[in-house]
């Protein structure tokens, strides 16, 4: 079954990336725009490799979510300035955890000259080069009105920017009306249709909501961290009350994307060393709302009810429907208990760690309470040992990734003195 149609993977990381910071994607969707009309005119790619490419060339700034998150409201800034190492962790973000790996490049690419360019063994380089000028083009554009005049940069072509690819923009610019449609808006709904071609695997889908559980790390790992441990408790939960291949499938994306919310919410909240206020909780609160805008018409409703409901208690207690135990499916069930465990097992900025002893004291206690279910948690504690023994060695990998990229972009900035 499809829980989520190919589009709408897009549109979803998309939007998620927008929480946590709106301009490199608006800066993105542009861009990407841009690119696919000169590549249409160009007639080497099908619509849906073109689809792809609209994908990365949206998300081509993604590394700057990591890399230049002070300056993140200074586009023009990082682009001109400060352009590779954003493009570097950009790369390796897409290498290692997205499923398009062979475009990943062009990320790391499209700040490069086009005379060394040239001189680079990449089947997508073009690709690359059209994502500068495009880059560059929305840029200037943005950031002087009136004053801009496209061909100032035809004293670029063939040193900095590809002559051919600024000869193929200007055709697009002019029969397209490119300026034009993006200062109406109407870009969106052209941008919007592209990706209709969109092709994924049910594989590809879950690596990229993967990829955008990964995106938490860009406000905290900590967040990547609970994300994994959430997902394993539903998983090995699923597995010990034998629940059906499809709820077992619906568990799953709804563990994935429970949390997508807490994105808009402030750091300095969700990291605060002590006790809430009553105005900090209400916003706090709000996660699950914005998270419901987030999914609305993108995610199977059903996945979408199961994320939603993370935070009801069976009693009626919890939000934000105050459904309880009878309104209730069993995979929303199996979340609440573990979203519980997650935020027990897991350091928090205002405790350490709690003992086995201390969690199952909690977890039992919320059950004789009725708030959480009684045969979810017994199943729980009854295999403690075994799932927390995977939850750490899945958190271990998830550091393992963190300190790979990590490496990896250090290698690569010495190569590029970054």
């Amino acid at each position: 079954m499809e829980y989520v149609k190919s589009k709408n993977i897009f549109l979803l990381m998309r939007d998620v990336l927008k929480l946590v910071h709106p301009r490199p994607m608006e800066h993105g969707s542009r861009v990407a725009y841009m690119v696919y009309l000169m590549l249409r005119e160009g007639g080497r790619y099908e619509e849906f490799e073109l689809a792809d490419m609209v994908m990365v060339a949206t998300m081509h700034d993604i590394g700057a979510y990591m890399t230049e998150k002070g300056k993140i409201n200074d586009i023009l800034r990082y682009e001109a300035k400060d352009s590779m190492g954003h493009s570097v962790y950009g790369y390796l973000f897409f290498k290692y955890l997205s499923p398009v790996k062979d475009l990943a490049k062009a990320i790391m690419y499209h700040h490069m000259d086009y005379d060394k360019l040239q001189k680079v063994d990449y089947a997508y380089k073009e690709f690359a080069a059209y994502i500068n000028i495009a880059e560059k083009m929305d840029i200037y554009s943005t950031s002087m009105g009136s004053q801009f005049d496209m061909y100032m940069f035809q004293k670029q072509a063939g040193s900095k920017l590809s002559s051919d690819g600024l000869y193929l923009f200007y055709q697009c610019a002019d029969k397209y009306h490119i300026f034009e449609k993006i200062a109406s808006g109407e870009y969106k709904k052209e941008l919007d249709d592209i990706v209709d071609y969109m092709i994924f695997s049910n594989e590809d889908k879950k690596k990229f909501l993967e990829m955008l559980m990964y995106c938490r790390g860009f406000r905290s790992r900590k967040m990547v961290v609970d994300g994994i441990t959430t997902v394993c408790v539903c998983e090995e939960l699923a597995d010990l009350l034998m629940l059906s291949q499809q709820d077992r499938e619906l568990l799953y994306y709804g563990a994935l994307l429970h949390d997508i919310g807490m994105l808009a919410i402030p750091l300095e909240i969700i990291q605060a060393p002590r006790k809430l206020t009553s105005e900090e909780m209400r916003l706090v609160r709000t996660h699950v709302q914005i998270s419901a805008k987030a999914f609305k018409d993108k995610v199977d409703i059903e996945v979408m009810n199961i994320a939603l409901s993370h935070h009801e208690r069976c009693d009626g207690s919890g939000y934000p429907r105050r459904i309880k135990d009878l309104q209730m499916t069993f995979p929303q069930r199996i979340l609440q208990v573990a979203d519980v465990v997650t935020a027990l097992v897991n350091e928090r900025s205002y405790r350490t760690l709690l003992p086995k002893e201390k969690v199952i004291g909690i977890l039992t206690e919320e059950a004789s309470r009725n708030r959480l279910k009684q045969q979810v948690v017994v199943a729980f504690v009854k295999s403690y040992d075994r799932i927390m023994q995977r939850v750490r060695a899945e958190s271990a990998e998830i550091l393992k990734m963190y300190e790979t990229l990590n490496k990896q972009y250090e290698l690569i900035s010495k190569k590029y003195k970054i």
